[in-house]
C-alpha cells in the first residue's frame, strides 16, 4: 500500500510570503513533517487525518529531501519549522499583533516580549500530559479562543499534541488566525536549547547533533524508530499539493513581495 503525504512545495522565503498574507479573518494551521512525522503518518490513521486538514504542509527535513532525491529522484523544497518560526517572529510580527504561545515557559514568553517587542503576546502553559485530560484540553482550547482573533498562534507542545490542538481549533470554528505547529523552535530562539551548526544543518545532520545533545531522550526516536524510514520510503509518496509557481494565480494566497529573512540572532539570509 502506498501512503500519500501531500506537501506544499515552498522554501522558506516562499512560505514566509504566504504566511505573511494569511491574516486574522480565517483560521488555518501549518504542520512541518520531519522523518518521525512521516513514519507516524504511515502507521497512524488519526495522525493522517490531522495532516489532511492542515492549511500548509512544509517539509522540515533536509535529510529526507536528500533521500528522496537520491533514491527516488524527487526534488522537494525544504522549509525548516525552526527557521520559519524565527523568520515569522523577526520579520512579520508587529508590536501590537496578537500572538499566542502555547507551551514553553513564562520565562521564554517574557524573553520573546523583551527581545522582539511582542507587546500583545499571550502565554498559555498547559500541564504536562494535558492532551490525555479532556478538561485540560478544553481549558487550553478555550484560552486560545478567548485571545482571538490572533495573527499567529505558536503551538509548542510537541507532536502529535500540537497537531491535535490545531485541528480541534478548526473543528470548533471559533478561533481565527494562523496556528503554527512549531515543536522545539521556541527553545532554539530563546536559547533554551542549542541548535546544530550551520554546516550540519546544510548536510541534513541536525538530527545527529540533537542526539548528541540529548541521547537519553532522543536515542529511541533516532536510532530505533528513525531507520524505519529506509523501509517505508518506497511505500510513501510525497505528492505536491501547492507549488510556489502557482502562488501568483491563487486568489486565496496572493503573492506578497519576497523579503530578506532575518534570523533570530540578527543575521540576514538571502532567499
Amino acid at each position: 500500500m502506498v501512503n500519500v503525504l501531500d506537501i506544499d512545495d515552498y522554501d522558506l522565503s516562499e512560505a514566509l510570503s504566504v504566511v505573511a498574507d494569511f491574516g486574522s479573518e480565517r483560521y488555518g494551521y501549518v504542520v512541518t513533517p520531519n522523518v518521525d512525522h512521516v513514519i507516524r503518518h504511515y502507521y497512524d490513521p488519526e495522525f493522517r487525518k490531522l495532516y489532511s486538514h492542515a492549511s500548509y504542509v512544509l517539509l522540515d527535513s533536509r535529510f529526507l529531501a536528500y533521500m528522496l532525491n537520491f533514491l527516488k529522484r524527487q526534488v522537494v523544497k525544504v522549509c525548516l519549522g525552526s527557521d520559519l518560526t524565527s523568520a515569522v517572529i523577526t520579520n512579520l510580527v508587529k508590536p501590537d499583533d496578537v500572538v499566542v504561545l502555547v507551551g514553553g515557559t513564562p520565562g521564554q514568553a517574557a524573553d520573546l516580549r523583551a527581545r522582539f517587542g511582542m507587546n500583545a503576546l499571550h502565554h498559555i502553559d498547559p500541564p504536562m500530559g494535558f492532551i490525555k485530560d479532556p478538561e485540560a484540553v478544553e481549558a487550553c482550547l478555550s484560552a486560545i479562543e478567548a485571545v482571538g482573533p490572533f495573527r499567529f498562534c505558536f503551538l509548542a507542545v510537541g507532536s502529535p499534541q500540537q497537531e491535535v490542538i490545531a485541528q480541534c481549533l478548526k473543528e470548533r470554528g471559533k478561533a481565527t488566525g494562523l496556528a503554527l505547529c512549531v515543536g522545539t523552535a521556541i527553545n532554539y530562539i530563546t536559547g533554551a536549547e542549542k541548535r546544530a551548526p550551520r554546516f550540519m544543518q546544510r548536510l541534513g545532520c541536525e538530527w545527529f547533533f540533537r542526539l548528541m545533545m540529548n541521547p537519553r531522550r532522543l536515542a529511541k526516536r533516532y536510532l530505533v524508530r528513525g531507520p524505519l524510514i529506509f523501509l517505508l520510503l518506497w511505500r510513501v509518496e510525497l505528492r505536491i499539493r501547492h507549488a510556489a509557481a502557482a502562488l501568483d494565480s491563487d486568489k486565496r494566497h496572493p503573492r506578497v513581495p519576497r523579503m530578506p529573512i532575518i534570523g533570530s540572532i540578527g543575521e540576514v539570509t538571502q532567499p
